[in-house]
């Protein structure tokens, strides 16, 4: 039998790498960083409470609003019917996510957290996507409870004069699950917005501005194309949706998604290219 010499066992090492150097460096996956957005998600208190106020500010405004129906036409006497009534509380919850989706973005800008979260990812847009997925996500989840909520309770309470519907009427369905569906949509808004922008304030002031203070600017504008850019705003685009009754003001239902999917892939599409291309 020959002795082994340094050379025999360094070429031998080198053949035969230990099963520790090929186990080494586990590669980053969009699954893996998505868990890791949950995580942030639910570990941060403001996030849950927020997005479960959003949920229960829907059902609680929905009850109010249907209960005083007898003596008021509703949140801005624009009501048409029960559901709308029932529904009422969206305003305020849109809010609630908008603020939430600028802080869960801009608190790891203002923190510096981000530039650890991009050094661990090695592309950014997982980290847009993963944030995306997550929050929007559980924000249309909570959001379609709370339309399911505020829909039967407000429907217990209500006696008002306009007419009323029931689940199984045509198109309450439709408008029940849109409620949730447009949570989302916001949650999503705020988030890209979030990413353009990388401040908290910057990113709360657009949105409220975009959700709240839009509809009303370019209902001044004359003529058709006031007409249209009423329309395609985010807020009554989702108001068109969540409507069973037709509104010559606002789009029908299947129009109001095709609005509400573009605003939301425009922006995040706008997002992932600013992400891939800025500096952190």
């Amino acid at each position: 039998m020959h002795a082994m010499t340094p050379s025999h066992i360094r070429d031998t090492a080198d053949a035969n790498p230990p099963v520790m150097r090929q186990r080494l460096g586990r590669a980053v996956t969009q699954w893996s960083v998505t868990k890791a957005e949950w995580i942030k998600l639910r570990s941060v208190r403001v996030n849950v409470i927020g997005i479960a106020a959003a949920a229960v500010g829907l059902v609680l405004l929905g009850v109010l609003f249907s209960a005083l129906a007898p003596t008021d036409m509703g949140p801005g006497g624009t009501a048409t019917d029960s559901v709308s009534l029932a529904f009422g509380g969206t305003s305020l919850s849109q809010l609630i996510i908008g603020v939430l989706a600028a802080l869960f973005v801009g608190s790891e800008y203002a923190s510096g957290l981000i530039r650890t979260t991009f050094g661990a990812v090695a592309r950014r847009t997982r980290v847009l996507r993963a944030k995306a997925i997550v929050f929007g996500g559980a924000t249309g989840l909570a959001m379609m409870l709370g339309a399911f909520g505020a829909f039967f309770a407000g429907s217990a309470v209500y006696s008002g004069n306009l007419p009323s519907h029931s689940i199984g009427d045509p198109g309450v369905l439709r408008a029940v699950l849109s409620v949730g569906f447009y949570g989302a949509c916001v949650a999503l808004i705020g988030i890209a917005v979030g990413f353009l922008v990388r401040s908290t304030a910057t990113a709360i002031g657009l949105l409220l501005g975009l959700l709240m203070l839009a509809p009303l600017l370019v209902d001044l504008v004359p003529g058709t194309v006031g007409e249209t850019l009423t329309k395609i705003v985010p807020s009554n685009a989702g108001e068109a949706m969540m409507s069973v009754t037709a509104r010559d003001s606002l789009l029908s239902p299947l129009p109001a998604l095709a609005v509400l999917v573009a605003w939301v892939v425009g922006l995040l599409a706008i997002a992932a290219v600013t992400v891939r291309r800025r500096d952190a």
